[in-house]
């Protein structure tokens, strides 16, 4: 029995020291160094190879190093085995962090005051309470939640949408399709953070910008593919959006000479939002493995049939 891990090799070294410290019985190898195929049991990739079983035919568990899963070609890993998807203090404190400085860059109107400084502009603006600007994040996971959770603490509106209904305190939630068009009516600053799925790609369109009100501003942290960003230059262009910050684009990174790059209304980060830790990743995946040996759900299994 043992495990395999597929994906950079510097943070393959630093889980293979806390493998070694924390589960000395369970032997632990870096791609492509696998050893013996058929002891494979457990892989964690951010990649998996093609067809895993075929490979390791005794593999039990696939896990991602990310907390999203759309890089995952689910077709080439048997239904039998189980997916799952990073959740750890690490991804979700990094998620807060990141967002919590856009929506302030955007409620103090940083961008504003840099375009002044540009200009050697000494210039006050109004400042607007918190309590009157209107968060609003798109997918009430994990880090969804935990973003309102954390930006509630400032006195700002809050809502969250999702598919499913969810109950957040201190939160207004607005669940399926139907919910949506009020929910974006009521943003000022919209926060999507939702996985990549059929039904999520393209989201962030012109039809979804015209339903926020005019002058709202975007943080895109899900992924590349949910942006338009065609409609968004536009929507910039038109002043139905005022500003943009994206951590995440498609492709990654965008081509040289790409509008957005020097867009005065765009912030752009090279997906750096959050990053799974090793240490607290290390623990998540040794409980997961107690919970498999166990027969418990694991932290994170995906549901095939949603795509997260």
């Amino acid at each position: 029995m043992a495990f395999l891990y597929k994906a950079d090799p510097a943070r393959g070294a630093q889980w293979a020291k806390l493998f070694a410290q924390k589960a000395p019985d369970l032997p632990f190898h870096i791609w492509p160094d696998h050893g013996d195929p058929a002891a494979i049991r457990y892989l964690a990739a951010w990649q998996p190879p093609d067809n895993p079983t075929r490979t390791f035919p005794n593999l039990e568990v696939v896990f991602s190093v990310g907390a999203g899963i759309d890089q995952f070609d689910l077709s080439s890993v048997p239904a039998h085995v189980p997916v799952v998807r990073m959740i750890e203090p690490g991804i979700v404190e990094g998620m807060v962090e990141y967002v919590t400085q856009a929506v302030l860059t955007i409620h103090r109107d940083l961008f504003d005051y840099g375009l002044q400084q540009q200009q050697q502009a000494w210039r006050e603006l109004p400042l607007m309470p918190a309590g009157q600007r209107r968060i609003g994040v798109l997918g009430l996971g994990v880090l969804g939640t935990a973003v309102l959770e954390r930006l509630r603490l400032f006195g700002f509106d809050c809502a969250g949408w999702s598919r499913s209904a969810r109950e957040i305190e201190g939160v207004d939630c607005y669940a399926g399709e139907g919910a949506l068009d009020r929910f974006l009516a009521r943003t000022d600053i919209l926060i999507c953070l939702l996985p990549l799925t059929p039904a999520t790609r393209g989201l962030l369109d012109a039809a979804l910008f015209a339903k926020l009100p005019r002058g709202a501003s975007l943080i895109q942290t899900g992924r590349g593919p949910h942006l338009n960003q065609h409609d968004l230059l536009a929507a910039l262009e038109s002043g139905q959006l005022h500003n943009a910050i994206l951590d995440v684009t498609d492709p990654e990174p965008l081509p040289a000479g790409h509008p957005l790059w020097m867009h005065p209304r765009v912030r752009i980060t090279p997906h750096i939002a959050s990053a799974t830790r090793p240490d607290t990743a290390v623990d998540v995946v040794l409980d997961n493995l107690r919970r498999h040996r166990e027969g418990l759900p694991m932290l994170g299994q995906i549901d095939r049939t949603q795509g997260y």
